[in-house]
Formats: structure tokens, sequence, C-alpha cells
């Protein structure tokens, strides 16, 4: 093999595993927020009553900031590339992705629960597996902490 294919081949693997890097930091960082939102939703429904749809609202806010700050600080943050947009226009795109997140979490949980009769805890999860990675993750990476 020559020199020039070896470096390619270095090159494609090593930005490969970058990628995967960054989706593994960003799965830690949303389990983090999504415990965070998660525990705060059970607390409010099962201690105060309020029911899951609202609960998953206050939940969702808060594991958003934590979320947000793990992602910018540490999940897409490089010494190397900065961010493209500053840090109140990635505030602003994060909060219109985690308003809809919300909104999905809150409007799926609730048409699982009601419709397929089952636990709010467990439609929570299922709703929370196909919102965060179908959705958030794609969003936060390419238009919140898009790289300049």
């Amino acid at each position: 093999m020559n020199l020039t294919l070896l470096k390619e081949r270095k090159l494609v693997t090593n930005s490969l595993l970058a990628k995967l890097i960054v989706f593994l930091k960003a799965q830690v960082s949303a389990f983090v927020g999504g415990i965070t939102d998660y525990s705060i939703m059970i607390f409010f429904t099962e201690v105060f009553h309020v029911h899951y749809t609202i609960s998953i609202v206050i939940g969702g806010i808060i594991g958003a900031v934590v979320n947000f700050s793990l992602n910018n600080k540490w999940t897409f943050h490089s010494n190397d590339i900065p961010y493209k947009n500053s840090m109140r226009a990635q505030l602003l795109r994060f909060i219109l992705v985690a308003l809809n997140s919300i909104f999905l979490k809150s409007m799926g949980t609730y048409a699982i629960t009601t419709y397929l009769i089952i636990d709010y805890k467990i439609s929570r999860l299922i709703t929370d597996l196909i919102v965060s990675i179908g959705i958030n993750y794609t969003l936060q990476r390419y238009w919140v902490f898009k790289k300049a």
C-alpha cells in the first residue's frame, strides 16, 4: 500500500472516531439531563400530584438547563474549532429545541399512556428515546452547537 492511501485511511478513521466520541458524549449529557428531568417529573407527579404532562414541562425546563450546560462546555466544545454562533444565539436556538422537545415528550407520553394504556413512567421513557435520539441530537449537533 502506498503512503498516501494509508494517511487517507488514518484521517477517515480519526474523523469517524471523533464523531463517535462526540455522539457518545452527547448521549452522556442527554442521560444526565434526562435523569434530572425524569426524576423531577416523578417527584412533582407523585409527591405534589401534579398531572404528569405538567410535571414533564417542569422537569424538561430544569433538565434542559443541565443539558445545555454540559453540551456547551463539554460535549460539543473544542479548543481547535470555535462555535459558529455566539453563546446568546446558541441559547436561543437551544430554547427552541428544548421547547419542541418538551412539547413532543409531553404529548407523546400522553398519547401512549392514554391510547395504549401504559403507565406514564414507561410511556415517557419510550417517548424520550424517540425524541432524544431522533430529533434533539441532530438539531443540537448541527444547528445549536454548529462549528465555524
